[in-house]
């Protein structure tokens, strides 16, 4: 049998910190996950799926991670029930969360929320400075590029200049 469950979504509050009886640290949290297509608005909506870490874990999520914080999710989907108030039984679905990766830095979206950038929780350059002289980082930023000339970057188009990119047959996997 096989209940595998990897995520990525925001938070959609801050998590919920609690300790069993035992003393046991226990964290719930939503995770919003945008789903992979658009309505017939042409809108991208998003499940709301419920998360809970256990242990070390849960302390870490409840120090580090706050509504609208980019985190990966991975573990195993569990039902559990439980006695309503009304006397009737109620069904709860969760992830049960092995492990919980944060995946911008603490700095990156202060105040929680989406950032004004299009690429929002990406990490950006600025996030990762830790002092020193813009100066030397412009002249390394040069050197890079002087390096990687006639290479082309991950981020750009190799097909952009006229379709075709040329290729030997030593380069062919078959």
């Amino acid at each position: 049998m096989m209940n595998r469950v990897v995520l990525v979504g925001r938070l959609t509050k801050d998590p919920d910190l609690r300790y069993t009886p035992n003393g046991v640290a226990v964290a719930s949290f939503t995770l919003a996950v945008n789903r992979g297509f658009t309505n017939q608005q042409g809108e991208r909506e998003a499940d709301f799926i419920n998360c809970v870490v256990w242990r070390k874990p849960a302390e870490n999520v409840a120090n580090f991670l706050k509504k609208g914080s980019l985190a990966g999710v991975d573990g195993r989907l569990q039902t559990r029930n439980y006695e309503g108030q009304d006397g009737k039984r109620v069904y709860v679905t969760e992830v049960q969360a092995e492990s919980v990766q944060f995946l911008e830095p603490k700095n990156a979206n202060p105040g929680g929320g989406r950032s004004n950038d299009s690429n929002y929780g990406a990490p950006r350059e600025q996030d990762f400075s830790y002092g020193g002289n813009n100066n030397n980082q412009n002249q390394n930023q040069r050197q890079s590029d002087n390096r990687n000339q006639g290479y082309t970057r991950v981020d750009q188009d190799p097909f952009a200049n006229d379709g075709q990119i040329d290729i030997s047959d030593d380069d062919l996997p078959f």
